[in-house]
């Protein structure tokens, strides 16, 4: 099976997961959490680590964003979700990452990231994956990163901004498109128009 899940509908699963309330939910499902939304899955190798907390706690920190673009947030690792719940628990300036306002998702057989084409060849955890799936569960977005390197989260807003964007107006969006700058109209015309007078700003 191809690694490549865009354009494709997002594998659902139903996992153990701690919910934003600090609940644990032994029958989290993805199509129930995400119906009608856009939706971010952030898939990151372990709990009590070194790059994650950052990315995690980056996540919350944007969270209203996230959801006035009617989009999910929700975060998967290897973990139990008891140590999930732990690290909730702990104090971010003892390396926790405090109530994050998403649900924490237990892959603790690892089926999800396998699923998801995500899993390291050798350290068998999560590598650092972020999907974006639209209304419809589509994947319109896979991004993946080794270990090491840690992603943007302002990137990921933008990406949503540009799918939406799309979706409304049917146009497409260019190289470094922001929120509020024009689209292209996909047609030879709309490009030539795009390029006469952006071509030198990009």
């Amino acid at each position: 099976m191809s690694n490549i899940l865009v354009g494709r509908n997002a594998p659902n699963f139903s996992a153990s997961a701690v919910l934003a309330n600090g609940e644990i939910d032994n029958h989290f499902e993805l199509k129930n959490m995400i119906k009608d939304k856009h939706a971010i899955l952030f898939f990151y190798p372990l709990d009590f680590t070194f790059v994650c907390p950052s990315e995690l706690i980056a996540l919350n920190n944007r969270i209203h964003e996230f959801e006035a673009r009617n989009t999910v947030v929700i975060g998967i690792s290897i973990d139990s979700a008891f140590t999930h719940s732990a690290w909730r628990k702990t104090a971010i300036n003892a390396g926790g990452i405090g109530p994050v306002r998403y649900p924490l998702v237990a892959d603790v057989n690892h089926s999800i990231a396998q699923n998801y084409g995500i899993e390291h060849p050798t350290a068998h955890v999560a590598l650092r994956a972020t999907f974006l799936i639209d209304q419809s569960g589509i994947v319109r977005s896979q991004i993946v990163n080794d270990l090491p390197l840690g992603r943007n989260i302002d990137e990921m807003l933008r990406l949503i901004d540009a799918l939406q964007f799309h979706e409304k107006h049917g146009d497409v969006c260019p190289a470094g498109w922001n929120k509020g700058d024009v689209g292209i109209k996909p047609t030879e015309q709309g490009i030539a128009d795009y390029l006469t007078v952006k071509a030198e700003e990009l």
